[in-house]
């Protein structure tokens, strides 16, 4: 049997006592050797990890701090970035930053594409931990970039004249457009839809009524307000839902409320998109909470808010463990919809979907089929329709995986894309119909092409 004793720094291995060949003797190497190997140990465990965590620590805070600059930058680039601030216009249009800083449209896009790369850098590198820091700069980017004057768009100004409309000329929006009343302070900045009526459903109509009868002024900074607080929802909404699904949740938050798109476009444009968003999310929301009337009644509101609302409720059906619950809140909610609308606007709402769909007759520069058209040099319209026609088709498949039992929210949250895909009228404030979707979504090819749509989005709408 092999028997091993150890002298001093020697190890000698034999048979029994005898040893009938030479015995191996093994020597330590020298205590050089060793200092050097346990210097060399201590480098490999302390130094390695230490640059691992100030890489983890100082990244968010890098990126945080890169996206604050650059977009508080955008916020008060300047009359150049407001629409509104012709010569002529009133000082309450540009608010408390007044003139700006005077930042060309050319800067004002490269200051852009940085806060798009923070932002993605940011996503990428924070966690739960830096939870409170998050929270802290999206409270403070919402509320610079809800006191920046409307910016890149003068769609506010078509929602105020809609409520102008029928509280000073006594007309209906969905039957009369902002050309009717062109002496109106509102009506006379409204451009892209001076002739076409409302639409907009009849619940954010009817919310607009009382804001345009105070006053153009009033009725400007309180959709300003109500555009910053329905970003601030979608961001506690979102971390809600991150939560339940056992996500980090400020992470999630951010990924929707620091979107720089999000914060120039949906808060800074005063766009009602953010609330028909938030409406929409309170829906998920319920049904995940196991209160499916409750989702059905949020669902119609958003789409009463605006037609894009309706893209979630199909997914949410088709997912629904209670779906006759779900469909009950859904059709009471949208009977007491339609009657209430008949009563205030008659029949002629219905022209609000007639516009919406004209609308997609048209196509925008920075749409997918737009493009495609200007880079294949061939017509819009053949892109257009083959795109549309893949939409209703990867629709379709979408809704049938949910039934079979796929994550809603995940396959919804492709819908959302598909759509902004296939779309040949694209703004860039519509990517918040995608972005809490992806968020939550626990698809990192979903993220992935959520960031490459905004990064494509982002010269859309800048006047360069």
């Amino acid at each position: 049997m092999k028997t091993a004793r150890r002298t001093g720094g020697i190890v000698a291995v034999g048979v029994g006592r005898q040893c009938p060949t030479r015995c191996h003797a093994v020597r330590p190497p020298a205590a050089g050797a060793y200092a050097a190997r346990r210097k060399m140990n201590r480098r490999s465990r302390v130094s390695e990890p230490q640059a691992v965590e100030r890489a983890v620590v100082w990244g968010p805070s890098l990126a945080a701090l890169l996206l604050a600059v650059s977009a508080a930058l955008l916020a008060v680039a300047g009359t150049d970035l407001v629409p509104a601030a012709a010569d002529d216009a009133p000082r309450w249009i540009l608010g408390v930053f007044g003139t700006g800083l005077g930042i060309s449209p050319g800067l004002f896009l490269a200051l852009l594409y940085v806060a798009i790369i923070a932002w993605a850098l940011l996503w990428l590198t924070a966690d739960e931990r830096e939870s409170r820091a998050l929270w802290v700069l999206i409270a403070a980017l919402l509320t610079v970039f809800t006191l920046a004057p409307p910016l890149l768009s003068l769609d506010l100004f078509s929602y105020i004249a809609y409520g102008r409309l029928g509280v000073e000329g006594g007309l209906n929006p969905y039957e009369f457009a902002p050309a009717a009343i062109p002496a109106d302070e509102a009506a006379r900045r409204v451009e892209d839809f001076r002739f076409s009526v409302s639409v907009y459903g009849p619940l954010f109509t009817l919310l607009s009524y009382p804001l345009a009868a105070v006053g153009v002024g009033f009725a400007l900074w309180s959709l300003k307000l109500i555009a910053g607080l329905s970003v601030a929802a979608v961001a506690l909404l979102t971390a809600r839902i991150a939560r339940l699904r056992g996500l980090a949740a400020a992470p999630a938050a951010a990924f929707v409320a620091l979107n720089p798109l999000v914060l120039v476009h949906v808060v800074g444009g005063g766009h009602n998109d953010g609330l028909m968003v938030a409406l929409a999310l309170a829906g998920a929301l319920a049904l995940l909470t196991a209160r499916p009337a409750t989702a059905g009644v949020a669902f119609v509101a958003s789409v009463a808010v605006k037609a894009a609302g309706a893209l979630y409720a199909p997914f949410a059906l088709a997912g629904a463990e209670r779906r006759s619950r779900l469909l009950i809140g859904i059709l009471g909610a949208g009977s007491a919809l339609l009657a209430l609308t008949l009563l205030v606007f008659g029949p002629e709402a219905g022209s609000a979907l007639d516009v919406a769909g004209e609308n997609q007759q048209t196509v925008s520069r920075w749409s997918v089929p737009g493009t495609l058209s200007r880079l294949l040099d061939v017509g819009v319209d053949p892109i257009r329709y083959l795109l549309a026609g893949l939409y209703v088709v990867i629709l379709i498949a979408l809704l049938t995986w949910v039934v079979r039992g796929a994550d809603w929210i995940r396959a919804a949250g492709w819908g959302a894309f598909g759509l902004l895909v296939a779309s040949a009228w694209l703004v860039p404030w519509y990517v918040i119909w995608l972005l809490p979707l992806a968020a939550v979504s626990r698809d990192r090819a979903l993220i992935a092409v959520t960031m490459l749509l905004t990064l494509f989005q982002a010269i859309n709408a800048v006047p360069v």
